[in-house]
């Protein structure tokens, strides 16, 4: 599962980066027809309702996603049943959560939105949104453990729901572009504050798996092997013990 991710994540930072030189390397990009390109025509009312939009799927599908992701991830290594319940029921509940914010994003861009589906951003949304409303049903009609369809449940389940978060982050930094393309509003900040979370996720992923075994580096088990980088021989412990009673 680990080398999973991490090549999942090499294709999300391939991405990004594809996507900013893309962006740095075009005059322009299609975007909602009636998003005029002179920024100072743009009215306010329509800017709100834009950066409302971008915050909506930001929180949705760049925070609470990802959040029910690790919190799966963590429950993994507990054994407390009351404890493995409570992890599970605040997945589902961050879950549910984030599609309803994610509905609540896509009924604000039917509204007030020109949707020709003519530019990247807009399609992959679409194709996001269709997932998102998928993922719930899949989760709730699991198969109980034990019969031979769980393991398939399981990986479309896992595959549609890291599918989704990878997706919709690469379409937060085409959206985020996007709106500097056509507001000359500068995004820097956001972009860099949104990078700095998404690695804090990702990092903390990884080390559900690696933690244990840091920690064991400094613990000698009973029938653990001492390796010879591990501990001096006894020779250069005999050594060293009568350089000091010679001092």
């Amino acid at each position: 599962m680990v080398q999973i991710l991490r090549r999942l994540l090499f294709v999300l930072i391939f991405l990004v980066y594809s996507v900013n030189s893309y962006q740095s390397s075009s005059k322009s990009m299609h975007s909602h027809k009636n998003i005029t390109h002179d920024p100072q025509k743009m009215k306010p009312q329509l800017s709100f309702q834009i950066t409302l939009h971008a915050l909506l799927l930001w929180f949705s599908v760049g925070f609470l996603m990802p959040l029910g992701i690790l919190i799966v991830r963590i429950s993994h290594k507990v054994q407390c049943c009351r404890k493995l319940k409570l992890l599970f029921y605040c997945h589902v509940f961050l879950q549910i959560t984030a599609v309803l914010i994610a509905l609540a994003g896509a009924a604000l861009s039917v509204k007030y939105f020109e949707n020709s589906f003519d530019n990247t951003h807009q399609k992959i949304g679409l194709g996001l949104y269709a997932f998102i409303l998928i993922q719930p049903l899949i989760g709730f009609y699991r198969p109980k453990r034990g019969v031979k369809l769980r393991s398939l449940w399981y990986f479309v389940h896992w595959l549609i729901g890291t599918g989704v978060c990878i997706m919709g982050i690469v379409n937060i930094y085409i959206g985020l572009h996007a709106f500097h393309a056509k507001t000359s509003k500068s995004v820097r900040l956001w972009i860099v504050l949104f990078t700095a979370e998404i690695f804090i996720f990702v990092f903390v992923y990884l080390m559900q798996d690696r933690w244990e075994h840091i920690k064991k580096q400094g613990v000698i088990l009973g029938n653990e092997q001492i390796r010879p980088t591990d501990q001096s021989s006894p020779s250069n412990q005999k050594d060293g013990n009568e350089g000091l009673v010679a001092v």
